[in-house]
């Protein structure tokens, strides 16, 4: 399994803008996930809870992503529905200021149904 180092080395890659989005996002989903093993998977940064699912993020020209996202019960899912992309997956454009806080909700929602 891999470890921080290459989630490091993945947001190296990016432009110091980015970069720091990026950063904030990491410890958003981190906040979330407080007993997940940060790894790479499938060429993205990725929180993983006892070895197996996760959350995935990974910096895009326009948006950040996380994936997957499954369909939430209630306020959560009214509030991230305007995010989603496809079935399982959300899209933070980078343009808007990005809602850490319902990032931090999202990871901690999927660590929960662990």
């Amino acid at each position: 399994m891999s470890d921080s180092s290459e989630v490091d080395a993945y947001l190296d890659g990016f432009e110091p803008q980015t970069r720091t989005v990026l950063e904030q996002v990491r410890e958003a989903v981190r906040a979330g996930m407080p007993d997940g093993a940060e790894t790479v998977r499938y060429g993205m940064p990725a929180v993983m809870l006892a070895g197996r699912y996760g959350l995935h993020f990974a910096g895009w020209k326009h948006h950040v992503g996380l994936y997957p996202v499954p369909a939430f019960d209630g306020g959560l899912e009214e509030e991230v529905r305007p995010y989603r992309s496809g079935k399982d997956g959300v899209r933070f454009p980078y343009d808007r200021e990005i809602p850490l806080s319902l990032i931090t909700r999202i990871a901690a929602a999927i660590a929960a149904r662990q």
